[in-house]
């Protein structure tokens, strides 16, 4: 089981460090805004006193260190798909990895976003009450996407 948990780790790494870098080819090459990491710090930093949706994360005061708590939040979240999934993949697929079930996996994944984050941050479920939903929502598609890549790239390198 250890070394599923450390496949997984590297996997998660591998999946959130090439999202950054797609959100940073996004925001360099196309002009698209980089994650908001100190609003989802702030969304996180009210979680202990039981506030999870805020109808304005905006409108929410500040935390010290909302910012580095975002970033912290994102690894952790990333860390923890990748060792989910490699629980759930088990030994076999990590000797064989295959690309179609982390994509699907990965792909449910953007369900924290849809149904949790994005409606706790009062951005709606799904991003309903952003400017453009749909768009927000095949961006969080393709992302989701993109660390299932990464994962993967991981898992075949590491693959005996």
């Amino acid at each position: 089981m250890g070394e599923l948990i450390l496949a997984g780790l590297f996997m998660g790494l591998g999946g959130t460090l090439a999202m950054d870098i797609w959100s940073e080819v996004l925001a360099r090459g196309f002009g698209q805004p980089r994650p908001a990491w100190a609003r989802i710090g702030r969304w996180a930093a009210h979680l202990p006193g039981g506030r999870v949706f805020h109808p304005d994360i905006n409108a929410v005061a500040p935390v010290s260190g909302e910012l580095a708590l975002g970033w912290g939040v994102h690894y952790f979240v990333g860390l923890s798909y990748g060792v989910l999934f490699a629980l759930l993949a088990g030994h076999d697929w990590l000797d064989a990895p295959s690309f179609l079930p982390l994509w699907a996996y990965a792909l449910v994944t953007v369900g924290a976003g849809w149904f949790l984050l994005q409606p706790g941050m009062g951005l709606g479920w799904a991003a309903a009450r952003t400017p453009n939903p749909w768009k927000v929502r095949g961006m969080g598609l393709v992302a989701h996407t993109v660390f299932g890549l990464g994962m993967y790239a991981v898992a075949v390198l590491a693959a005996p």
